[in-house]
């Protein structure tokens, strides 16, 4: 129970330390606000050309169901690396987007439960893996780079690495 309320007590305790040590070193909090809110708003308009394309994308390449035919084809190849094959289109789809990601998760541990090796191996694939290209489009973008140059096959190259040490993982605790 006192652990209970002290996590309650956790947030406004952080806050009025940051106020306190804020006026302890002279920061006027309201201008450091307001001048965050003006950056954040700044960043927010120089990303949006990013996504405004980044969507439509994603979804276009959803609804023509070639992810779901790729996850098919490589069903054997990722039954010889150990990996269940139905998490198969989880991992096609979460460097695309984490709302398509997290749709194949939750398919995938509907049909197989959340108990079973497929439905661990998907939790722990999206709880350990990033949406690559949403990331790098808004990032890249907001820091003015033109040029990902090996940023993104390096990143796909630890996406898979999740992906297989997470199946890995997972069937050395629950296989």
């Amino acid at each position: 129970m006192a652990l209970k309320s002290l996590g309650a007590l956790a947030a406004p305790l952080l806050i009025c330390c940051a106020l306190l040590t804020a006026r302890l070193h002279g920061v006027d909090v309201y201008d450091a606000l307001l001048c965050g809110a003006r950056r954040g708003l700044k960043t927010a308009l120089e990303i949006l050309p990013a996504l405004l394309v980044l969507f439509p994308a994603i979804y276009l390449l959803r609804a023509s169901g070639l992810p779901e035919l790729l996850g098919q084809v490589l069903g054997p190849l990722l039954r010889t690396l150990g990996v269940p094959e139905e998490t198969g289109l989880l991992m096609l789809l979460r460097p695309l987007s984490g709302s398509a990601a997290l749709s194949a998760a939750t398919e995938i541990i509907g049909r197989c439960g959340p108990d079973s090796l497929p439905g661990r191996t998907a939790a722990v694939m999206l709880g350990s893996s990033e949406t690559t290209f949403y990331v790098v489009a808004v990032y890249f973008s907001a820091a003015g780079v033109k040029r990902s140059r090996w940023a993104i096959p390096a990143a796909l190259c630890a996406d898979l690495a999740c992906f297989l040490s997470s199946a890995w993982v997972c069937r050395l605790l629950w296989g």
